[in-house]
């Protein structure tokens, strides 16, 4: 062969090996993506070991006489040198003060900020109940559940106010894949995370772009084609106002040296149907989008402002004025804005909170509330200690606004991830402890325990306006049990509600029966009303010293 030919069989070849490494790998070309460094230094390596082989300069003094490959050496130690002294120049350790100030930290007014949430506002579910509810959605539907399975995605959004998760379908195999591609994906899961409301939507044409797809069609792979120096941070399923499916791709911005100082800077729509793709600046993001920073990422911008007030030593040795976030965080719906939520307390992890932070989504904007009280846990073990009997585990709570009072709700869970009960815990008095069968009881129960410990509560709250009252014969009665406690289930001549009494609150219900005239305040309930007051006497609210008792 031809020393022309073998040279250009060896350019092919590396050709095509950088192609099939681009193609799999997907690295951004951005001096700023590690990826790329890692695929200069490859293309490098992969030319020195052709050149070597082409002309066989198999013995050590012929490779360390060579200029070729004593260049293709020095350059892959210059990239590697490059590649190591830009990762120091753009660490913590001497960008302190601008890692701090990556973040623009205001303080709150918690009872202006955060208003109370009407009872379909609040999200009673975490991700893993959000995610036995889409596969029991999945399961029921025979004729896809053979082909497709549900991503585990379950993005939290507001859609039309309302506080919802939504996560596409994927090809539940590469074969499913082969027989279903050209139709597409034919809808996605949206479970309402107040009500429990879950529906498959389906669509007039399927996704065509998902992370289940394969070749040019993948996610991933349609928006690097497209943009092919932007660094994309963890995408994101989301509706528009229309229920339209999107993703979400942030693109990363680097304030600090090559690699550090990490925040965003644009963000590219790509509609998950067509493939089309819209490219905004951060402060150009339409507002029904909710996932422009990454809630990982505002929480390790939260920890640098709150460790490196006094620079990056003081925060590893004696640790001054260091605050950092605590280990976990949940999401709160404010104004068609999805706003990250977590407690702050110092770095020697005691077991109290200085107060809490909210970051918006969307735009980054970061409040701090001076709240001292118990951390997260503390509240999940309180609210733990109330069920201990049923053994129920508590999700990380979530901070409402109840009465005017900074409240941890929290959503307590049996062994197979179904939510049984509900409990709130107050963040500065966290013995005051309420648990309840529905949102609507927990509240009663956990005012009335307010007003015990001598806090000022005002019952006309924007739940409270939803009390009512009926009065009429019953018509239909019958009993039940519900985690060991007995109701008594009525129905009223002229109404078709159903009415819940509990006998551990009225004790009196077992005297009744159909025919009897009765007078019944009551709150809205999930599948039955929760009768507040029977004939005018109040349900009577336990201390913590009889609730333990009875347990």
């Amino acid at each position: 062969m031809k020393k022309g030919t073998t040279k250009a069989v060896a350019v092919i070849f590396l050709i095509l090996l950088a192609g099939i490494y681009y193609y799999v790998k997907l690295p951004a070309i951005n001096i700023h993506a590690a990826g790329f460094w890692t695929f200069l230094i490859l293309v490098i390596a992969a030319i020195l070991v052709i050149y070597i082989f082409r002309r066989k300069l198999f013995r050590g003094q012929e490779l360390k006489e060579n200029k070729v490959v004593k260049g293709l050496v020095g350059l892959i130690f210059v990239v590697v040198a490059v590649y190591l002294v830009g990762t120091l120049l753009s660490s913590p350790i001497i960008n302190a003060k601008k890692y701090q100030k990556l973040l623009t930290v205001e303080n709150g007014d918690f009872t202006k900020d955060i208003k109370e949430l009407s009872f379909d506002q609040i999200p009673i579910l975490d991700k893993d109940s959000a995610k036995l509810l889409g596969d029991r959605k999945m399961g029921s539907m025979v004729d896809m559940v053979s082909q497709f399975e549900v991503d585990e995605l379950y993005s939290q959004i507001n859609y039309k106010d309302k506080p919802v998760r939504v996560s596409p379908l994927r090809y539940a195999s590469i074969i499913k894949w082969f027989t279903n591609q050209s139709e597409g994906i034919p809808g996605y899961i949206r479970i309402d995370m107040a009500t429990q409301t879950t529906e498959l939507v389906k669509l007039e044409e399927g996704i065509k772009y998902s992370t289940s797809e394969h070749f040019n069609r993948n996610i991933y792979r349609h928006l690097r084609f497209s943009y092919p120096t932007y660094i994309f941070n963890e995408l994101s399923f989301e509706i528009d106002d229309d229920g339209v499916p999107y993703w979400i791709a942030p693109v990363k911005k680097f304030n600090i040296g090559l690699f550090g100082g990490e925040t965003v800077g644009r963000v590219v729509l790509c509609n998950a149907v067509t493939g089309e793709t819209e490219d905004y600046a951060i402060e150009d993001v339409p507002e029904w989008i909710d996932h422009a920073y990454d809630a990982d990422l505002l929480v390790e911008l939260y920890d640098y402002h709150g460790t490196l007030k006094h620079g990056f030593f003081n925060s590893i040795l004696s640790q001054k004025d260091c605050l950092k976030t605590t280990d976990g965080y949940n999401y709160l719906a404010i104004d068609d804005d999805v706003w990250v939520y977590t407690g702050v307390t110092s770095v020697n992890k005691d077991q109290s909170n200085v107060g809490f932070v909210l970051m918006n989504q969307r735009t980054m904007e970061t409040k701090f509330y001076e709240v001292e009280g118990a951390t997260e846990a503390s509240a999940m073990s309180s609210a733990e200690g109330q069920v201990q009997n049923l053994k129920y585990k508590a999700t990380f709570p979530l901070l409402l606004n109840i009465a005017g009072e900074p409240t941890y709700f929290v959503a307590l869970k049996d062994d197979a991830g179904l939510v049984k009960k509900y409990a709130m815990v107050n963040v500065q008095k966290y013995q005051i402890v309420a648990v309840g069968n529905t949102v609507s009881e927990c509240e009663t129960n956990y005012l009335g325990l307010m007003e015990q410990n001598g806090i000022q509560v005002e019952r006309d709250s924007v739940n409270a306006e939803k009390t009512e009252t009926i009065s009429g014969k019953i018509r239909k009665i019958a009993q039940g049990v519900i985690d060991g406690d007995s109701h008594f289930y009525l129905m009223l001549e002229g109404s078709d509600e159903i009415f819940d009494v509990s006998v551990v609150d009225f004790i009196d219900i077992i005297k009744y029966d159909v025919g009897q005239e009765v007078t019944l305040e009551y709150k809205e309930g999930e599948n039955a009303n929760v009768v507040l007051s029977l004939n005018g006497e109040k349900k009577e609210t336990k201390s913590d010293d009889a609730q333990n008792e009875q347990q």
